[in-house]
């Protein structure tokens, strides 16, 4: 039975499933209709009720911490980056408008050639070319992150946002990290004003 989390919670996966190998983070949105878009934000004002709903492409990556610090960007997982160096971790595809049931992108993370001195990832989705297109996360819908044991195609864990983000141009959806030995999870879901993946990351360098 999958664990629904609400934000700042946390869950252990490993412990909880042992022999857990590889995971599946499944990432989901909706543009939102017109009349339930928020009028408030950085870009209150600019969209009208009656204004057609806009494709949003929302991009999803990984963030790969070395000792709870961002090192360069090889350790960005992206569209532009797929796979990471070390193979245990990539992204499976660039999804250009969210449109559709189920995950809109996915990236798979191999628990167990995750290199030691790694012991964080972080997942984050942020809105391509927001501020040029007038975008932000007050026009999405239904976004949420889930976690799946690939092995068995069984839903583990499951985080729905269900905060309204106006403004907001890029998020942190949550962290799979190792503790003690143990793989986690943990629901963030903190909206940010970066414009790009590259900034995002950023906010881990020390």
């Amino acid at each position: 039975m999958s664990v629904s989390l609400t934000k700042g919670q946390k869950v252990s996966l490993t412990k909880e499933n042992p022999g857990l190998k590889e995971i599946v983070v499944g990432l989901g949105w909706d543009a939102a209709q017109p009349s339930a878009r928020s009028g408030g934000g950085l870009f209150g004002g600019l969209f009208s009720k009656q204004e057609p709903v806009q494709d949003i492409d929302c991009d999803a990556s990984a963030i790969l911490l070395k000792n709870g610090s961002y090192a360069g960007r090889d350790d960005l997982v992206y569209f532009g980056n797929l796979t990471h160096k070390s193979g245990a971790v990539w992204h499976t595809g660039d999804n250009l408008t969210g449109a559709g049931e189920g995950d809109d992108e996915q990236i798979v993370i191999d628990l167990k050639k995750v290199p030691q001195q790694y012991d964080k990832i972080v997942i984050v989705v942020n809105i391509y070319a927001a501020y040029n297109r007038k975008q932000d996360f007050g026009m999405i819908d239904n976004a949420f992150v889930r976690i799946v044991d690939k092995a068995t195609d069984r839903e583990l864990v499951r985080y729905d946002l269900t905060e309204d983000y106006p403004g907001m141009t890029g998020m942190i959806f949550g962290e799979v990290y190792r503790y003690n030995g143990e793989w986690k999870f943990s629901a963030i879901g903190q909206g940010t004003r970066d414009g790009s993946i590259s900034e995002m990351a950023k906010r881990y360098a020390k």
